[in-house]
């Protein structure tokens, strides 16, 4: 007989939560009712106690008086019940033995309470909290204008959140349309505005405002999925700057031909990475810094500020290290004459230093 495996139990690194349980969480299902379904499970559960009720008080009909005619039926117990269970208590029908009492006391408070809960909730979750944030909802796409618009929630939309959160963008400026209602819970938690709805329709983009958006970011999952999204967003909104992920080389051109101004690869992206990591131990972890908000470096886009104009790209204000800049839709790289004398509406793409995730400097060259 073999002696059983055992298991090497790694002393957690200093810092590092100690965990008592195992590292996941319980398994979880979606649990997609109707609302007839769930009113009617709550109507269910109130008819139950009050039947309930009813039979307490006809078993012990004995130690109830009728000040009317003396005789309790089952009329009377069913109309006494029902004044019992909405305490109003009229004193035509009471009860007189000490069992009758205590059952009144023991057994039929509680399911009074019970009842009075289910009929305040059903009232709370049907009418008051729809009708709050119907109005609520509403009032926040009226407001709606400079936002981000996050269509897609999987892998990429989520972490395209995360960075966008740690960089300082407010939650509530992020919009995120998914069909999930389990991954829209998980932006909701963030503080996101979410909708579930399917991208590819014009009321739902109508909805969140998307011609006022300041960006929109498309990860739909499936490249079909993602150029359909692309064409309908900028349909509706011509001037809203666009991007998108596809995984397909070929699906590259097709997002551009859509619409879309910038075009990500993450096959590509991680091609790069691992040709970089080829020609030198450091390069992947460079790029990996330049691309997080948490790293030591940051990129940053910006227009350039008066105070440059007709400075070298090498003597930027904000201290960073200029790239390249983009002068009529073309990039110039930082050898070229072109950077040596940067002009008006030149934007200008800069590596700066980083402390605790925000630039050093504020981006303006200030």
């Amino acid at each position: 007989m073999t002696e059983p495996k055992q298991i090497d139990r790694v002393a957690p690194k200093k810092g590092e939560p100690h965990y008592r349980g195992p590292r996941f969480k319980p398994l979880r299902r979606a649990v997609k009712l109707p609302v007839w379904g769930d009113l009617g499970i709550r109507l269910g559960a109130a008819l139950f106690l009050i039947s309930v009720v009813v039979m307490v008080h006809w078993w012990d009909r004995e130690g109830l008086v009728d000040n009317l005619d003396g005789e309790v039926s089952f009329l009377d117990v069913i109309y006494f019940t029902m004044i019992s269970i909405t305490t109003t208590g009229f004193g035509d029908i009471a009860p007189i033995s000490d069992r009758a009492r205590l059952v009144e006391a023991v057994i039929v408070t509680p399911i009074r309470f019970a009842v009075f809960f289910i009929f305040v909730g059903t009232a709370y979750n049907f009418i008051i909290k729809r009708s709050w944030e119907k109005f609520r909802m509403a009032r926040i796409q009226e407001k709606l204008s400079d936002h981000i618009v996050v269509l897609g929630f999987g892998v990429s939309g989520s972490e395209a959140v995360d960075e966008l959160v740690e960089r300082g963008t407010d939650p509530s400026c992020i919009v995120v349309i998914d069909p999930s209602e389990e991954r829209l819970a998980e932006a909701e938690a963030l503080g996101c505005n979410v909708m579930a709805a399917d991208a590819t329709r014009d009321e739902t983009l109508k909805a969140v405002r998307i011609s006022e958006a300041q960006n929109v970011l498309i990860s739909a999952g499936r490249d079909d999925t993602t150029i359909l999204i692309t064409l309908t967003v900028r349909a509706l909104a011509p001037n809203v700057p666009i991007s998108v992920v596809v995984r397909a080389d070929d699906n590259e051109s097709l997002a551009r031909q859509a619409g879309a101004n910038n075009v990500i690869n993450p096959v590509r992206f991680t091609g790069l990475l691992l040709a970089g990591s080829a020609k030198g131990e450091h390069i992947a972890d460079y790029l990996a810094d330049l691309a997080s908000v948490s790293g030591r470096v940051q990129l940053v886009e910006r227009e350039i500020t008066e105070d440059e104009c007709g400075c070298a790209i090498s003597d930027l204000r904000s201290g960073g290290r200029g790239l390249r800049i983009y002068r009529d839709g073309r990039a110039i790289g930082f050898w070229e004459e072109e950077c040596q004398n940067l002009q008006p509406g030149d934007i200008v793409v800069e590596i700066v230093a980083t402390r605790n995730g925000e630039a050093l400097g504020d981006g303006t060259g200030k």
